[in-house]
């Protein structure tokens, strides 16, 4: 059962543990529920975490965020106590564009770094896109939500559900839409990129540049599926973490 610290509403422990914190990012509209079902396929070793953004499941009835930078400063305000120990960082889509510049705060803040970044399904931070997704009047964007085929259509199908969730899928979209990479020194911790072999909208040609912001080593894996691989091809996404992950293993407190 996914349970929330009072203390700590920016994050949701999944399963507890006293190794290495794996901290995961949803991708737009997303919540923890994404990865309630990861810590029967990863190690017991593995603490899992999930970030709780503004606007969604728990959180629901606080104002979302739609500025990428604001969000990162006040994540790392928030979680610094989750900070204790040897920690992974995973996102997906967006998730992987917030995991990515949090994981800068941290080292400009605390210069701290993670032991392995995980961007899935994101491209790389410097690869811009003039079309502004989140700014599309309603009808328009709620088409391109069922496009994307991330958001059940029992809910884009709902219409009091949707007047709930549109302003947190908005501001989502808004975090890519008004996002300005700025350059720094890569990372010195690994990066893996993960892509879906179906994905028509991140390639690898999106995913590769990843390369160029790490200095710990890089690699690609794509898996099958199309954008939302990750909830489809789940078990081989966690079966990828954990290998990944397996030379940290031995880390602790």
């Amino acid at each position: 059962m996914l349970t929330a610290a009072d203390r700590r509403p920016w994050i949701v422990t999944c399963r507890r543990g006293d190794g290495l914190r794996l901290i995961c990012f949803p991708y737009a509209g997303g919540g923890p529920s994404l990865f309630r079902g990861w810590p029967l396929e990863l190690s017991q070793q593995v603490e899992v975490c999930a970030v709780q953004l503004p606007g969604r499941e728990a959180r629901m009835k606080e104002p979302p965020i739609g500025d990428l930078r604001r969000l990162v400063v006040e994540l790392a305000d928030a979680i610094e106590p989750s900070l204790d120990r040897p920690f992974a960082l995973f996102g997906h889509s967006v998730g992987g564009l917030v995991a990515f510049e949090f994981a800068r705060e941290l080292r400009r803040r605390y210069g701290i770094e993670p032991v392995h970044l995980f961007v899935s399904g994101c491209p790389a931070p410097e690869l811009t896109d003039d079309e502004r997704l989140s700014e599309l009047p309603d009808g328009e964007f709620l088409e391109r939500m069922r496009r994307f085929n991330g958001t059940p259509r029992e809910i884009l199908e709902h219409a009091e559900m949707m007047e709930l969730v549109l302003p947190t899928l908005r501001a989502d979209f808004s975090l890519r839409d008004t996002y300005r990479h700025r350059t720094e020194s890569p990372l010195g911790c690994a990066i893996s990129a993960f892509g879906g072999m179906a994905d028509r909208a991140v390639g690898v040609d999106k995913l590769n540049p990843w390369s160029a912001h790490t200095t710990g080593g890089f690699q690609l894996w794509l898996f099958q599926g199309d954008h939302f691989f990750v909830r489809t091809a789940q078990a081989a996404v966690v079966e990828a973490v954990m290998l990944l992950l397996q030379p940290y293993m031995s880390l602790r407190l």
